[in-house]
């Protein structure tokens, strides 16, 4: 397979477990704070990440990067988290997983603005295309209003974008895996004790499937999934392999009806048989390097 292809497929690998995450989010925020589940993945997350760095004797990135990294923690390991958990606690995951539609957008057009990358035309038809079918589809699934939770989700897609941009920037100097560690890890002196100062005090009234969607997010959607992640944009280029997010509303919806019971409808698989024209689509076109 050529890198292009072999990106592709790890980022299509990241979506999956990335889809999962608002779903898994909502079972956690249904007993715990939006807080303490930010912090206590991040410091999950990082105790992992430091276990895995110490293990291999990996140098501490050099001080020319660090501002980088600070972007990277603030916007995926605090930034976006927060944001979508407060959502979650307004907002079915279905639908939160169809807002999140648009974030390929945000991601191509902060790459445009922060890297080398140049979307042709056609590409950005593509993007345009596929955000404004996502948009439809969530004002359609909550009746033409936007919510409190829209608010949250736009401005998570904003964050994600950003912080997406950075990292696939830091997978220059080293993979993938190793940016996300040291992101999570940069973010333990604030994330640990934090974590430890809004843990509940009542465990008996946080049922098993909040503390399960708690280790989820923690492990794999802060973390694992990175691995993939920012390795198949690196691989593949951040505005292509960012077209591949457009898939994860529909990974989302289908892990909602599955394990929250939530309604999917036909509309449902029409507006994802769409998306996923606009994704094949927008795999052909021209990114040019300036």
């Amino acid at each position: 397979m050529s890198r292009e292809t072999i990106g592709w497929l790890l980022g299509f690998l990241g979506v999956v477990i990335f889809g999962a995450s608002l779903p898994t989010t909502r079972l956690a925020v249904a007993d715990l704070t939006p807080w303490f589940v930010t912090m206590g993945r991040a410091a999950i997350a990082g105790i992992l990440a430091l276990c895995v760095v110490v293990s291999l004797s990996k140098r501490i990135p050099k001080r020319a990067l660090w501002l980088d990294f600070m972007v990277v923690t603030i916007c995926l390991v605090i930034g976006f988290p927060v944001l979508t958990a407060f959502a979650m606690q307004t907002v079915p995951a279905s639908h939160g997983g169809v807002v999140l539609g648009i974030l390929p957008l945000a991601t191509a057009a902060f790459s445009a603005l922060v890297t080398d990358e140049r979307p042709s035309f056609l590409y950005w038809i593509c993007a345009v295309t596929g955000a404004c079918l996502v948009v439809v589809f969530a004002l359609r699934d909550s009746d033409m209003v936007l919510t409190l939770g829209d608010a949250y989700l736009f401005l998570a897609i904003l964050v994600c974008g950003f912080g997406y941009v950075y990292s696939a920037r830091l997978t220059q100097h080293m993979p993938g895996w190793e940016v996300i560690s040291w992101a999570v890890i940069l973010a333990l002196p604030i994330s640990a004790p934090a974590a430890l100062w809004l843990l509940p005090s009542d465990h008996n009234g946080v049922r098993p499937s909040a503390w399960f969607g708690l280790a989820y997010v923690a492990i794999m959607s802060q973390y694992i999934g990175f691995f993939a992640w920012n390795t198949g944009m690196a691989m593949g280029g951040v505005a292509r392999i960012s077209q591949v997010q457009l898939l994860q509303t529909f990974v989302t919806l289908l892990i909602s009806a599955y394990f929250l019971g939530e309604k999917v409808d036909v509309t449902t698989f029409l507006f994802a048989t769409a998306v996923v024209g606009v994704v094949l689509l927008g795999k052909i076109t021209t990114i040019k390097q300036t």
